[in-house]
């Protein structure tokens, strides 16, 4: 597989109508889950896709796997669970960024929920090029928070390691969710981080750069900030072994000064030296440079896998530090599901092997396509039409207006040349 995606969907029931969740008198059914979004979004892209989870024995279950597989994602791995539930929740038509917003999970007890090492089908999971794991796996259960440090730990098995924080504090049972997120990111490969959740979770201010001040390990760190863009920073992390055709990992011998390791024995407090609070701001790359020359949409460059399938580096040692791109304008319709999307389109060029301003931009073109959607998921553009858009200059890319349907466009330059 390309990509394989681990953690629990739920059903979505979505309002008729605008209003308090006691006023809505009927909702449609949809799926929703961060990891589940991010394989559909890759399979529709056409990339190799799995998602592993756990479902109930239940009808809900069933639609879950059947509209999932729908998208080309495999799901052979997902096991039934016939004493626990498949997961259900409840939102209002407001956005999430509105004090209006409403969601009422009933996940509780749920089969995914009660995933660990031992139900799970490790070899599944760890035949990816890139394995994708979010924070909200975490949350769920200690079982399921075993399973990540499992999935996260060094070992000449693990694939390429994606973690989205995704930090949700009313999962969280007890207070040291955010000591456990960033435990969590520190081991990956490639971490996603919005830079409001860092501040939330880590008290982390002054931008992009005191984010990645606080995750020195990974290979790439991507902050997204919001509708200004998204930085993305470069280094040497930890190696692709491309002869061996799987990713390994390393550990610092001696702890770092700026961040030490944690374990679950750490004191609840964040040390401070592990958190700066300023930074000066990054300096961000020209967006009008032309991205060197990219292979065929179809194709695997060598910098991105062997021709045996290696697992794709997480930065190549020539790759730019660190790069900026701004959002596109969009009309947004929801924005749920917005955060996966970019995560996939990212990833989706990580394993392209593309240069690390256009995935930001790939990253940013499959958000626009759930961001002018209304639920959860939305196709994003072909890949044809993605790679024209990521290659415009920097003034074209500005001039971008983005509605719905979008991703239906027959020429980029169509778009481009409206305002």
């Amino acid at each position: 597989m390309d990509v394989v995606t681990l953690g629990e969907s739920m059903v979505t029931f979505l309002p008729g109508r605008p209003g308090r969740l006691a006023d809505v008198p009927s909702f449609d059914r949809a799926i929703g889950g961060a990891e589940s979004n991010v394989a559909c979004a890759l399979a529709a892209f056409g990339h190799t896709a799995r998602w592993v989870s756990r479902v109930g024995a239940d009808g809900f279950g069933d639609h879950l796997v059947e509209r999932i597989a729908g998208y080309g994602v495999d799901v052979s791995a997902v096991r039934r669970d016939p004493g626990r539930p498949t997961g259900v929740y409840f939102r209002t038509a407001g956005d999430r960024g509105t004090g209006a917003h409403e969601v009422a999970y009933y996940r509780a007890g749920s089969a995914a929920s009660a995933m660990s090492t031992r139900n799970v089908d490790l070899a599944a999971v760890r035949a990816a090029r890139v394995l994708h794991l979010s924070g909200i796996t975490a949350a769920l259960s200690d079982t399921c928070l075993d399973l990540l440090r499992a999935l996260t730990a060094p070992g000449p098995d693990r694939p390429l390691v994606s973690f989205d924080v995704n930090h949700r504090p009313g999962l969280w049972r007890t207070a040291e969710g955010p000591r456990v997120l960033l435990e969590v990111a520190r081991h990956a490969d490639v971490v996603f981080v919005g830079e409001d959740e860092a501040e939330q979770a880590w008290g982390v201010t002054g931008g992009p750069e005191a984010i990645r001040g606080v995750l020195p390990e990974p290979g790439v760190v991507v902050v997204k900030q919001g509708e200004r863009g998204a930085t993305a920073f470069a280094g040497p992390g930890r190696s692709t072994d491309a002869d061996r055709g799987r990713a390994t990992a390393s550990r610092p011998s001696a702890p770092s000064p700026t961040a030490p390791p944690l374990t679950a024995a750490s004191p609840a407090a964040l040390p401070p030296a592990a958190l700066p609070l300023t930074a000066a701001p990054p300096t961000e790359t020209s967006a009008a440079a032309p991205p060197p020359p990219e292979t065929s949409p179809g194709a695997l460059p060598p910098t991105a896998a062997s021709p045996t399938g290696a697992s794709p580096t997480a930065a190549s040692p020539t790759a730019a530090p660190h790069a900026f791109e701004p959002a596109l304008r969009t009309a947004v319709v929801a924005t749920t599901g917005a955060g996966d999307a970019f995560a996939a389109g990212f990833l989706s060029a990580t394993l392209r092997g593309l240069p690390l301003r256009t995935r930001l931009r790939h990253g940013h073109l499959f958000a626009a396509a759930v961001l002018t959607a209304p639920g959860d998921l939305a196709p994003p553009p072909a890949r044809d039409h993605a790679d024209r858009l990521a290659a415009l200059d920097a003034g074209a890319w500005g001039r971008l207006r983005l509605g719905p349907g979008w991703t239906q466009a027959d020429r980029a330059t169509e778009e481009a040349n409206h305002p």
